[in-house]
């Protein structure tokens, strides 16, 4: 086998005994909420018996046929719980009643506390909420995404493939999003993430980021000002629909701020003009995207060198494609020829300046 599918192999073999001990984790810290919903069958149970057997003590003594205590009265009742009644049967119809009700009574609520305790045993999704917390109570050094939008979903999926954990925040889920989710075996916790509680349920105390993709500017920094305050050192994704609201985030809290529009329109611009950029990514406050764009003969690149492209127009040549050969990190020497496909690292508006020059 090649190593690189070796690798592969091991990653994800990895990520799924991670996943598994997360899980295995979550189930025993749920263990006591799966205790306590049991509680009310059980406290029921008991008090049917106890109570029962005070009350068949009473009947008894003044029908006659008295119980030596009352402990044997209760423990009496009990065995007709289960069907295995100790002593004579008793003459008067009243007590012989408690030999047909009593196994109803205490057979039907241990019964139904035991098949309710059983399904949410294994069947813990059907808790839900409960259920989402204890998995996320489990993370930590994870990423905490708020809003599970069609935007949301991509960005859990891109980081569910890189192996990283994850976290979902959403007030008002919608069932095909939460169910996708789901499978991917991500906690996707229903609530409001402007309030701490919430955040807190999502693991923001031990969250190493946080990604807010909320669309609606307020909440997205309600939660972002509420998660540093919960983590000093968490680092924020804000999405943010003003730019320049955007870069004073930026420059003021030291925010990850980015605006749908400078994400999108520089990649329109240059699908527009026939070359590809990807979205931008921020790099100690500067906002870099990656080009492919093909140099058309007599455009302005054809003929210039690697260097005099670069320090014209502020970007860096990464990768030069000719004779079906790529050739990474060319030389500043190298002339650029015409049909040439060039991969370009830089600021967007320095991307789409080159782009047209390409042209």
């Amino acid at each position: 086998m090649p190593a690189a599918c070796l690798c592969a192999c091991l990653s994800n073999n990895l990520v799924e005994i991670k996943h598994s001990y997360q899980h295995w984790r979550a189930s025993w810290r749920e263990t006591p909420l799966l205790v306590r919903e049991f509680g009310a069958p059980l406290l029921f149970f008991f008090s049917a018996i106890v109570g029962g057997g005070i009350l068949y003590h009473v009947a008894a003594q003044g029908l006659g046929e008295p119980v030596a205590s009352i402990p044997e009265s209760i423990y009496l009742i009990l065995t007709m719980a289960f069907l295995q009644p100790g002593g004579n049967f008793p003459h008067h119809i009243i007590l012989q009643l408690f030999y047909f009700i009593m196994p109803i009574v205490g057979l039907g609520a241990l019964a139904q506390g035991l098949t309710d305790f059983g399904i949410l045993l294994f069947n813990r999704r059907a808790r839900s909420r409960e259920w989402e917390i204890a998995v996320a109570s489990t993370l930590k050094n994870h990423h905490i995404l708020v809003g599970l939008g069609h935007l949301g979903f991509r960005v859990v999926q891109q980081l569910h493939e890189m192996g990283e954990a994850v976290s979902v925040v959403e007030l008002n889920p919608k069932a095909d999003l939460f169910a996708a989710v789901q499978k991917l075996n991500i906690p996707v916790i229903s609530g409001d993430a402007s309030r701490e509680i919430t955040l807190i349920e999502a693991g923001v105390k031990k969250a190493k980021s946080i990604i807010l993709c909320v669309q609606d500017d307020a909440l997205n920094l309600k939660a972002a000002l509420k998660s540093r305050s919960l983590n000093p050192n968490i680092k924020v994704i804000i999405r943010i629909f003003d730019d320049e609201f955007a870069d004073e985030l930026q420059t003021q809290f030291g925010f990850n701020a980015l605006s749908g529009t400078a994400i999108a329109a520089p990649a329109f611009a240059a699908s527009a003009a026939g070359a590809d950029i990807t979205n931008p990514i921020n790099v100690e406050g500067e906002s870099l995207s990656l080009a492919r764009l093909t140099i058309a003969p007599k455009s302005e690149l054809d003929g210039k060198s690697i260097g005099q492209v670069e320090d014209g127009y502020g970007v860096s040549i990464v990768m030069v494609r000719l004779d079906h050969t790529n050739k990474f990190h060319p030389t500043d020497s190298m002339t650029l020829r015409g049909e040439y496909m060039l991969a370009v690292l830089g600021r967007p508006e320095n991307l789409n300046k080159v782009v047209h020059a390409s042209r």
